[in-house]
């Protein structure tokens, strides 16, 4: 274990000193609220058009989550393997997992800064634009962060290494982890406009559960702890898989090799 915190405070430290990348994370962190702050002072808003924010929110929230950390997964695993440090790095007594996992330890640390950013500034906006939301919904927004945003910024953390991990090079690397990042964003309009698709199974499927879980709430229907907890194992389940094929990937001469 203590090799694995070693390498989370080690690509801790050096991303810290990449004020680009932090600065393109901070951009796509707070692009949402900047958006909710300008529609929220349209007429629609200020007749009444608090649970159209919030939907609006929740899909940026989403984003958000993957958005924190993509800089340092792309530069811990292609970046460094296009630099030629990645094998002599692998040479040291250290196996491909405890690896991985001290990566995924520093990537989620900045996947969940951005998250709390991105709930900081939602909540600095909604305060500003007297936004408020219906009432019986602090429970619902306790279980959507705490079993659906957390486990879900952990899973793309460790999706977002897998990607970059597997990619050739930086360039493949960087095109994969736009794409995996602009996936929720997607799924998450789809369920905006067309709640009734994902059915009652919404709990068991990633990304998909947690814009239906707060979807379900703003239209007042019951989220048990159950349901939020399940959604919860679930992706912390998916981002396990992800990690244990990331290492694999490492024990391969020709993804390791580029």
């Amino acid at each position: 274990m203590s090799s694995c915190l070693t390498v989370a405070a080690k690509e801790i430290r050096d991303h810290l000193r990449d004020t680009r990348s932090l600065g393109s994370a901070a951009m796509y962190t707070l692009m949402g609220p900047a958006v909710i702050m300008l529609v929220s002072q349209s007429a629609v808003a200020r007749g009444g058009g608090s649970r159209l924010l919030l939907s609006m929110m929740s899909v940026y929230t989403l984003v958000s989550a993957f958005a924190g950390g993509m800089h340092l997964a792309l530069d811990s695993t292609a970046g460094e393997r296009e630099r030629g440090s990645l094998v002599p790095l692998l040479l040291n007594p250290v196996s491909p997992l405890h690896l991985v996992t001290g990566k995924w330890i520093g990537v989620s640390a900045f996947a969940l800064a951005g998250l709390a950013l991105n709930l900081t500034a939602f909540t600095v906006v909604f305060e500003w634009g007297g936004v408020l939301p219906p009432g019986g919904l602090t429970r619902v927004f306790l279980l959507w962060i705490l079993c659906g945003l957390v486990p879900l910024a952990l899973f793309g953390a460790a999706l977002h290494l897998l990607a970059a991990t597997t990619s050739r090079t930086v360039k493949e690397a960087l095109t994969r982890l736009s794409i995996t990042m602009f996936v929720p964003m997607i799924v998450g309009m789809f369920l905006v406009f067309f709640p009734d698709w994902v059915g009652r199974w919404w709990f068991t499927m990633p990304v998909v559960g947690q814009q239906a879980m707060i979807g379900a709430g703003l239209r007042g229907e019951a989220v048990s702890v159950v349901q939020a907890g399940v959604l919860g194992l679930v992706t912390t389940a998916a981002g396990v898989a992800a990690l244990l094929a990331t290492a694999r990937a490492l024990d391969r001469d020709g993804i390791v090799a580029g």
